[in-house]
């Protein structure tokens, strides 16, 4: 008699400078073994982060148009009906001055909590994709995950974590020319630091924008060398953003942005002396559901 798998549903809502996103996921057990199946993602460019690194605050007009989207994503888990959700907001709602009144009004507007997570909480989520099961016990890892406000590092050896840090260095606060010579020089310094006693090392990139030159170069699940990630960078970054959206068929809220992605990690993998670049394809949304999942297995978890 066939025994069947065993399916759980989990929704995470990751609130980022740049973009919103609304992972449904389908968790599967099959023979012990379990699976994360995406069953849809959605995402919708709001650049809170635009307001934030700017101004200080989210304006009433993002605010508006934020409040209606999480409205739309708290209707689209409601159908989804998962077992467990959890929503996310990073390094913009924590800088803005009317970040907490904000979450406060999407509570009120649709029952949806929202946790402000620091950028240490936030590298753990994204730790919680057990990364620890693309590495080798023979080499060490620079994990870089690029934001829109911020740049999470994580260094392990070993399959452990050696070191980890958060700093505010991101694509839209590069746009926004919020980034300060004391942050990206110490953020330098501080994964040379970390990482000479830590070789050979390879980097392993997460983000949207990382996915994407991923995408762009082709190189179908095999490591992206420095050389071709630094030959794209000195493409992109001599092209008008319509040239760019035409060459490489960008969105335009990706076509300013790849930029200075491509810049930092660029930039981490010459501090860190990183030969090439890992692209597992997932993100903070997905280390949610990872946490919601093994979280409920432990703690019988069933509801934020």
């Amino acid at each position: 008699m066939a025994i069947e798998n065993k399916i759980l549903k989990y929704a995470a809502i990751d609130i980022g400078s740049n973009a919103v996103r609304l992972l449904l996921c389908n968790v599967v057990e099959e023979h012990g073994v379990v699976h994360f199946k995406k069953s849809e993602l959605v995402r919708i460019p709001l650049r809170l982060g635009e307001d934030v690194f700017r101004a200080g605050k989210i304006s009433e007009e993002k605010s508006e148009r934020f409040i209606k989207t999480m409205r739309a994503f708290k209707l689209l888990i409601d159908v989804f009906e998962p077992v467990s959700y959890r929503a996310c907001a990073t390094a913009s709602m924590r800088e803005s001055i009317n970040g907490k009144d904000l979450i406060e009004k999407v509570r009120k507007a649709c029952g949806l909590q929202i946790d402000i997570i620091t950028g240490k909480a936030e590298a753990e989520l994204i730790y919680a994709n057990h990364v620890e099961e693309f590495l080798s016990n023979d080499h060490s890892y620079l994990y870089i995950d690029v934001g829109g406000g911020s740049t999470e590092l994580t260094i392990f050896d070993k399959k452990e974590i050696v070191a980890s840090n958060s700093f505010n260095v991101g694509t839209i606060r590069w746009l926004e020319e919020k980034v300060s010579v004391q942050e990206w020089e110490a953020m330098k310094t501080w994964t040379l630091d970390n990482t000479i006693h830590h070789q050979p090392i390879t980097a392993i990139g997460s983000g949207g924008n990382i996915n994407k030159i991923f995408k762009m170069i082709g190189r179908k699940g095999k490591p992206l060398p420095i050389d071709k990630l630094k030959e794209l960078y000195g493409q992109m970054k001599i092209q008008s953003l319509d040239d760019r959206m035409e060459i490489w068929d960008l969105n335009p809220d990706r076509a300013d942005v790849i930029v200075p992605a491509a810049r930092i990690y660029l930039s981490m993998m010459k501090a860190s002396n990183a030969a090439e670049i890992i692209v597992p394809q997932f993100g903070l949304a997905d280390g949610i559901v990872h946490e919601l999942h093994f979280g409920s297995v432990k703690a019988s978890l069933t509801g934020i």
